[in-house]
């Protein structure tokens, strides 16, 4: 069960040429909420009960909605790898990972019993269903058609299909969140850059999704508050559902120009706001944007310890200094528990440029979040590690992360990016924006207050 579980049938189609149509039979779709979740996932428990059978996930209409209590918080932890029992437990961690180790003697992954908390609106799930028979890749699969909101190939059949289950996956469909990006330098320091940030399908407009919105997938508003050299930068995007048809629109408003200017860098290999250089456009998020400078190999399934139920990172009694050590976060604030993810590797494109040569994509089967990326430069050689601390919450049926991280194996630096420990606001799940909060216009308005 620790190695690839290869499936003929499913995976014949890992390389996806134009012509292929992604959609699945009306028979096949009937699997979703039988022996499959609504979303596509094993509901099965796997051989030995390690995983358990997914029950429905955790959901509940009492808590914080903006942020929500550790309910596993009596849980104990069952294994803690270190180097000297790592030998024991590659098979269950990544390449990238089994790297952290190697480069930090003290580095330890406490693992506790795995709760398949995942669970989202039922509208989210008759949505999956609707896409399987309906949904297809464009030409080259650089863009969806006959797609609704979310999840559109929830029975994939190749690499690029499951890449975009994680670029469309449900995320509250109208929310603002207020977060903190940390480089963390080698010796431990760091200056928090505060960012506000507005995610925004257009279904979940006012008016609902209109002719405006054609071929977009949805909306995003990122401010800089903090620091003070910082503030006043603001990034807008378009993000496009079909985008053979139209790249990603993007525009940023410069405090320092007082103008408003497109930004063509902010995809691919652009760098990252406010991120001392240590990630990519496409690194937020775990990966995001148009995939097509990669061919994506779906490599099959396998069982891994991942981040998941990482409450703990949002608790407001653990300060930036408890998380935030040198060379990577405070592992005793880190949880993980065993899941099964589907592996898509990605290898750049001959003749394509971007600064990762190949990376390699750990997709949690019941959320499509990317949980882990083992990121590999020009050389071939591992470079970047990226995790998704997952966090279910649960008022509000929506699995997310509590913060991302992107790991520098050659510099020892860090990045960290979601943590809001230390202020008085986090997630707004109830907010009702307009299509006109997402205009040029409102950039500058905002670029100027």
């Amino acid at each position: 069960m620790n190695k690839f579980m290869l499936k003929a049938g499913i995976f014949a189609l890992s390389v996806v040429s134009a012509s292929v149509m992604a959609k699945v039979s009306p028979e096949e779709a009937q699997r979703l909420g039988a022996d499959l979740t609504p979303i596509g996932a094993e509901k099965a428990a796997n051989a030995d009960g390690s995983i358990p059978a997914w029950d429905g996930g955790y959901s509940s209409s009492e808590g914080n909605a903006e942020r929500p209590q550790d309910p596993f918080a009596s849980d104990q932890i069952q294994l803690t790898i270190t180097n000297a029992n790592l030998s024991e437990h590659r098979d269950l961690l990544t390449p990238g990972q089994i790297a952290l180790f190697e480069k930090y003697p003290e580095y330890e992954m406490n693992v506790y019993q795995t709760r398949r908390t995942a669970a989202y609106p039922q509208a989210v799930y008759e949505l999956a269903k609707k896409n399987a028979v309906n949904t297809s890749l464009v030409a080259g699969g650089n863009g969806l058609e006959d797609f609704d909101t979310h999840v559109p190939f929830p029975i994939p059949q190749s690499g690029l299909e499951v890449v975009w289950n994680h670029i469309t996956r449900y995320r509250g469909g109208a929310v603002e969140r207020l977060i903190n990006q940390f480089p963390v330098l080698s010796n431990g320091d760091f200056v928090p850059v505060k960012l506000r940030e507005t995610l925004v399908f257009p279904e979940y407009l006012q008016s609902g999704r209109e002719s405006a919105d054609d071929n977009v997938l949805f909306y995003f508003l990122q401010e800089v508050l903090a620091p003070a050299r910082l503030t006043g930068t603001v990034l807008l995007v378009h993000e496009t559902i079909n985008q053979v048809k139209e790249g990603r629109r993007a525009w940023i408003y410069n405090a320092g120009q007082r103008r408003v200017r497109r930004a063509p860098n902010v995809a691919y290999d652009g760098p990252g706001t406010a991120a001392d250089g240590l990630r990519t456009s496409d690194n937020l998020d775990m990966y995001n944007g148009a995939p097509d400078k990669y061919n994506w190999e779906l490599k099959g399934k396998k069982e891994l310890y991942i981040p998941y139920n990482n409450y703990k990172m949002i608790d407001p009694s653990n300060s930036y200094d408890d998380i935030l050590n040198a060379g990577h976060m405070n592992t005793d604030l880190i949880r993980y528990e065993k899941h099964r993810v589907w592996v898509v590797e990605g290898t750049l494109k001959d003749g394509e440029r971007h600064i990762y040569s190949k990376r390699t994509m750990y997709v949690d089967e019941d959320t499509w979040t990317v949980s882990v990326v083992d990121h590999y430069d020009g050389r071939g050689e591992l470079w970047r590690v990226g995790e998704a601390y997952a966090t279910q919450f649960y008022t509000q049926d929506v699995p997310w992360m509590a913060a991302e991280g992107l790991y520098d194996l050659n510099s020892g630096r860090y990045l960290i990016i979601g943590l809001a420990n230390e202020e008085d606001e986090y997630m707004h799940w109830d907010i009702e924006p307009s299509r006109n909060d997402f205009s040029t216009n409102a950039l500058r308005r905002m670029g100027i207050r």
